[in-house]
């Protein structure tokens, strides 16, 4: 199942990661360093959060990334998948609420392997249990 070979991957980016702690973008980020992942935030608005260095797009992160969860629109979403078939990043995890159709027909003309209609956060929470 996708979802276990994501799960397996240990080097992570956070796409729409922020530091508003009701939101999202910023506990997913965090529960994926609580559970260890080697975790990259996303987002030009900042430079940092509690810390951890947070990069303007995915290009800039120092790291090949195996997993990309996304936590931005669908019109920020579609634009970020050319970047991430440049980049060679295989597996992209989108969150509810990010993708429309249009990003799913884009993800598989790309060959990505996406998953949809699931949660990180909810899975990582799960797993704790």
């Amino acid at each position: 199942m996708i979802k276990d070979e994501m799960l397996k991957k240990k080097v992570w980016a956070v796409v729409g990661v922020t530091n508003n702690k009701d939101r999202f973008g910023y506990k997913i980020f965090k529960k994926l360093i609580e559970h260890e992942y080697e975790t990259y935030g996303v987002n030009p608005k900042y430079e940092e959060i509690e810390g951890e260095k947070i990069y303007p797009n995915l290009k800039s992160i120092p790291k090949s990334i195996e997993v990309v969860d996304v936590v931005v629109p669908p019109k920020a979403t579609i634009e970020l998948l050319d970047e991430i078939k440049e980049l060679g990043i295989e597996y992209v995890w989108f969150q509810p609420g990010t993708y429309d159709k249009a990003v799913m027909e884009k993800a598989e003309a790309l060959g990505l392997k996406p998953l949809f209609n699931d949660c990180v956060y909810a899975t990582l929470i799960g797993e704790e249990r």
